[in-house]
């Protein structure tokens, strides 16, 4: 997984030990795709502490050589379904050891320069019948160096 988002010259970049210990505390959470026994992307979320109906999708990305084979696509849809059953819609949380509320929305945070990203959750968004809906969430400023600023992009269930 750091290998991955080292490689990605777009993802904040953390110690392989804080990817290790992520898959240890958040495995319900986040899982990793394999192509051939090797690692070929990973996604990492959490539920929102202060929004417990969000799951946050935290990093997501592909090997450069597993690109371009819907690998993104299919780990959040397995993501999603893995975590409620049926899709994002209706999961208790009881059980994964959230407390007990439901969780009805994915959230995530983009970089305004990047596409793919905006691209990969749009078409999620659509394929699942869902709203994604754009709103400023972190500054620039809180970032050291030249660091962009992170939209907070909200899926949830059409009505």
């Amino acid at each position: 997984m750091w290998e991955i988002a080292r490689d990605s010259h777009v993802l904040d970049v953390n110690s392989s030990y804080a990817y290790v210990l992520w898959c240890a505390d958040h495995h319900r959470t986040s899982l990793v795709a394999e192509v051939d026994g090797r690692v070929a992307g990973f996604v990492t979320g959490y539920i929102r502490p202060d929004h417990p109906q969000a799951l946050m999708i935290w990093q997501i990305a592909v090997d450069a050589e597993a690109r371009g084979l819907g690998i993104a696509a299919n780990m959040l849809d397995h993501l999603m379904t893995s975590v409620s059953g049926i899709g994002i819609v209706g999961l208790t949380n009881s059980s994964a050891g959230y407390g007990n509320s439901t969780v009805t929305e994915m959230h995530t945070t983009i970089s305004p320069d990047n596409s793919a990203s905006v691209a990969l959750f749009t078409s999620l968004a659509q394929r699942r019948e869902m709203t994604i809906t754009r709103g400023d969430f972190l500054d620039a400023g809180l970032f050291p160096g030249d660091h962009e600023p992170e939209d907070l992009y909200i899926l949830r269930p059409a009505s």
